[in-house]
């Protein structure tokens, strides 16, 4: 089944809390398995035995494991941690998700989430993971209800123990049939999705079944009992390939060219701004066909209907938002960068011929000094990029809009262009070394006048900004 397909039905199905949708959360949610995050960092730190290591990998090649046996490899994990606060242990989780867990997140996963929870369904994650695993990709889901292993604490610290039963197999069901039961949920309207052999019960205990990329029994099972299974985008190929390495090395190659070439001629011509539409354009025109990174626009019109403007994009890919922005406005802009970026060679260099205003996020006094340029550069018929978010996010969540952006457009008497930007996280996640090949979309909104606007205006706008983002995320156009 096409997840395409199957949003669609979501969104034209019954809604409301009666109905639930169960996910699974490795192999499902995110792609492989986040126990390797945490095995790699106790090998690192000398913390996981030869036993312990042999266990995990004859339980991980090896048939299915019954509910008894799964217990006691979770006993094997945590019996290093007996007496170690939970709250060290919930730290470790956060960083493990930061350092590699949030950039495996399945797309098409977080899509589905979204579809249910705009449908007004309960979103459910029920997984024999513990809670440090599975509770800040929950958090970023913005889903409240997580049916997961609880590690037995005493006075706040680890017993080495698991509290009740772990969600495993036909024990991962009961724990379902129990929240269904407390939360009132319709078990034959619901939904549930899982790629585990072990999973197979948990599939059957709801009305819509949704196998996902399943392994060997389960797929087995999924066609005996005709349940369709959904196919999630993975870039681990599980071989040495070394076209990322090199497409990410011919990216980088193609911004110092082109940074070069346009501080080059720039000087040449002793034309700072022609310097830097060389080098945007040139970029431009070489990236995409190099690297096989392709930038699909929709709405390309808005990009040129009113300029200068303030240009918005939504931020999670610093390389690929910066080709987006190359392909959409291409030239005549300049942009609106956090201080760090400064330092970066030659990027640094380009940026601050360009006139970008540097922002130290730390001071908000010198970031509030930092945009008066700005202003400035605006009146002068320079338009300027910015990210309404401050920061790059660690999945495709939309965060939290600043005021910054709005405060600037209003001041300089210029509409704000919002410019969507759809997956740049799978192609090029936030802490990716490597890019995958592949289709970004970006879709280009009707200009915003920020005419009358007034201060007390500006708190609204950032509100009906940010939906409208989140609504074009949710029904993305197609002109």
């Amino acid at each position: 089944m096409i997840v395409e397909e199957l949003i669609r039905e979501i969104g034209a199905g019954p809604s409301g809390p009666g109905i639930a949708a169960v996910f699974d959360f490795d192999g499902t949610l995110i792609d492989g398995y986040s126990a390797a995050a945490l095995y790699e960092h106790r090998f690192r730190n000398l913390e996981l035995g030869p036993g312990e290591l042999l266990r995990m990998v004859r339980a991980s090649t090896g048939p299915t494991l019954t509910e008894e046996q799964f217990t006691g490899l979770v006993h094997d994990g945590i019996r290093g941690w007996v007496g170690r606060p939970e709250s060290e242990l919930l730290e470790l989780g956060e960083r493990l998700f930061a350092g590699g867990i949030a950039g495996s997140l399945f797309h098409e996963a977080w899509r589905l989430v979204e579809s249910h929870q705009r449908a007004g369904h309960t979103v459910l994650i029920a997984t024999s993971a513990t809670l440090m695993q599975v509770a800040p990709l929950a958090r970023e889901l913005g889903v409240e209800h997580v049916l997961c292993t609880r590690l037995a604490t005493r006075d706040g610290r680890l017993t080495g123990r698991i509290e009740g039963a772990a969600p495993w197999g036909e024990g991962k069901i009961a724990a379902v049939r129990d929240f269904f039961q407390a939360h009132g949920i319709d078990a034959a309207a619901s939904h549930a999705y899982a790629n585990g052999d072990e999973d197979v019960p948990l599939l059957a205990g709801v009305g819509r079944p949704h196998p996902v990329n399943p392994r060997p029994e389960l797929a087995a099972e999924a066609a005996r009992r005709g349940w369709p299974a959904l196919r999630f985008h993975s870039g681990h190929t599980g071989r040495f390939d070394p076209a990322p390495a090199l497409r990410t090395a011919t990216l980088f190659g193609a911004l110092f060219a082109s940074a070069g070439a346009g501080i080059a001629l720039g000087a040449l011509n002793r034309d700072r701004r022609l310097g830097v539409d060389i080098a945007t354009a040139m970029f431009d025109a070489l990236a995409g066909p190099l690297t096989d990174i392709r930038v699909e626009v929709v709405g390309a019109r808005h990009a040129w209907s009113h300029r200068p403007a303030v240009f918005f994009i939504n931020h999670q890919s610093t390389m690929i938002d910066f080709l987006v922005t190359t392909r959409v406005i291409r030239t005549g802009f300049t942009a609106v960068a956090k201080a760090e970026v400064k330092q970066m060679p030659v990027v640094g260099a380009l940026f601050d011929m360009a006139g970008v205003a540097f922002l130290d996020r730390a001071n908000r006094d010198r970031a509030i000094e930092a945009l008066r340029p700005a202003v400035r550069t605006l009146r002068s018929g320079t338009s300027v990029v910015m990210a309404p978010e401050g920061t790059r996010s660690l999945t495709p969540r939309l965060g939290p809009f600043k005021k910054g952006g709005f405060h600037l457009a209003a001041q300089a008497g210029v509409p704000i262009v919002p410019i969507v930007i759809r997956n740049a996280g799978e192609i090029m996640w936030r802490n990716a070394r490597t890019a995958r090949a592949g289709t970004v979309q970006a879709a280009v909104l009707p200009p915003i006048s920020t005419d009358g606007w007034t201060p007390a205006d500006i708190d609204a706008q950032v509100h009906a900004v940010r939906r409208l983002y989140l609504e074009t995320m949710a029904d993305w156009p197609t002109r």
